[in-house]
């Protein structure tokens, strides 16, 4: 066995689980922290039009990498799912496969995201005061996606194969590199927005060019060779079976907050701009733990229901949930507790052309949207680790249904009913996620009791049933 690849089919499984979750979850806390210092220095230096932009400009960002990041979930199942059943062959065409179709894809999107960013921004109604902030943040982004999809490719790679531990490394490695580029570009530099997204495809062409450095001279399972750069039909078909209802997840969740994005600009304006921006970088932290847990659960579902283990599974899922249900309620408790702390280490008092009056109207919106958005921590918990154990058995057509009726079907008519039509403002808008998350956990309920997660959808695969 690779020293790189881990057995998450016997031993204890909270111990199994939490030896995976925990440097999984210190890697997205260090990815989210360092996401956050871009919004956060360059709201210290540049006040809440620096925060708008980057707030703005970074949901556009993520919509772009959740287009393809389906490929990446896709190859975290199939490979986690080879090595449980023993198909070793399988594993490295898996690898060569997906790392080829995500160079294609990222040079495809750039070139198609520099053409379509302003019409994105002004679709968005991206305040005037923060429109030619946000548009450099967005450019400079997208000509380092190649780097960004990189990374997340090798992390992808790792994580199926049991091993959550290297992706921790590479990732402090990009957050340090991440944090001390902002303070330089955004401080003395005074390059705004800019910097700080110069700072951030930096520290990731480092951090993935690092951890392909390393893994070629640790004898990785795939040698990084341009012959082995290639598709395999066959593999390709599965990635896409698999992660195209992943990717078109993210993106229809990522559609949802932008359309969120839409409605807080126009009841808010750069007030509710600002409130959304930071609401999001709050979240991005406050829901790490059922992030990491699910993707624990999809790593570990995936090697025992190839291994033929489908109740130990299950079992994986069930203590994953009390976990993340546990730190989540924590995180909702310190939230509600120093919410005025939180808005007021965003905003900061950095420099800014904006009346103070309306600094204080970006203040007082932020706090009202987190105190009422945190309500939602409570239930992602649940929905986010049913969705992972469908995940590692390969079915994310299901996740993909539950992702619709959350986003499209109940989290943007909430938003818009409560916001709009009932007169609740920016309230409404923040209310309408953990209502939209309920709404999840039903079907989530429904789908498991019917025990369809027990039927692998991968060729090749064959689970108990």
């Amino acid at each position: 066995m690779s020293k790189f690849q881990q057995d998450l089919t016997s031993g204890s499984v909270t111990k199994q689980l939490l030896k995976f979750a925990l440097p999984f979850l210190l890697s997205n806390l260090i990815q989210a922290m360092y996401n956050m210092a871009d919004i956060l220095i360059v709201g210290w230096f540049s006040g809440p039009v620096g925060t708008s932009a980057v707030g703005i400009g970074g949901n556009v960002t993520i919509l772009v990498i959740n287009l393809i990041s389906g490929l990446a979930v896709g190859g975290t199942v199939l490979i986690a799912q080879f090595i449980g059943a023993k198909k070793n062959d399988e594993v490295t065409k898996t690898i060569g496969t997906m790392f080829t179709a995500y160079g294609i894809a990222s040079v495809i999107l750039t070139v198609v995201m520099l053409i379509l960013c302003p019409y994105i921004l002004r679709l968005l109604n991206c305040p005037k005061e923060s429109f030619d902030a946000a548009m450099s943040y967005l450019n400079i982004c997208m000509m380092g996606n190649i780097f960004v999809f990189g990374y997340n490719a090798v992390s992808a790679v790792l994580r199926g194969m049991g091993n959550s531990r290297h992706p921790l490394i590479f990732v402090a490695i990009a957050a340090a590199t991440n944090v001390v580029l902002d303070l330089l570009f955004c401080g003395p530099l005074k390059m705004g927005a800019a910097g700080a997204a110069w700072a951030t495809i930096m520290a990731q062409g480092l951090s993935f060019i690092m951890s392909v450095i390393f893994l070629r001279r640790n004898n990785f399972v795939f040698d990084f060779h341009p012959r082995s750069f290639r598709i395999h039909r066959d593999i390709f078909i599965q990635l896409v079976k698999i992660g195209l209802p992943s990717s078109l997840q993210g993106t229809l969740v990522s559609f949802s907050f932008m359309f969120l994005t839409r409605l807080a600009n126009d009841i808010g304006g750069i007030a509710g701009s600002t409130a959304l921006s930071i609401a999001g970088k709050v979240n991005s932290v406050a829901i790490l733990p059922a992030i990491a847990m699910q993707a624990s659960v999809s790593s570990m579902a995936g090697q025992n229901l190839g291994a033929k283990k489908p109740e130990r599974a299950l079992k994986t899922m069930f203590i994953a949930i009390a976990l993340a249900f546990a730190f989540s309620t924590a995180v909702f408790a310190l939230v509600q507790t120093f919410t005025g702390e939180i808005v007021t280490l965003f905003i900061g008092t950095g420099n800014t052309d904006l009346p103070a009056e309306v600094v204080e109207q970006c203040i007082q919106a932020s706090r009202e949207y987190i105190r009422y958005f945190s309500y939602d921590y409570f239930v992602v918990s649940f929905v986010f680790n049913i969705n992972g154990l469908a995940i590692g058995a390969g079915q994310t057509l299901f996740s993909l249904f539950n992702a619709c009726t959350s986003s499209l079907f109940l989290r943007v008519p909430v938003s818009w009913i409560f916001g709009i039509r009932l007169g609740w403002g920016l309230k409404g808008v923040a209310l309408a996620a953990p209502i939209a998350s309920l709404g999840a956990l039903v079907f989530g309920i429904v789908y498991l009791l019917t025990g369809k997660w027990r039927i692998s959808s991968i060729k090749g695969i064959r689970l108990a049933d």
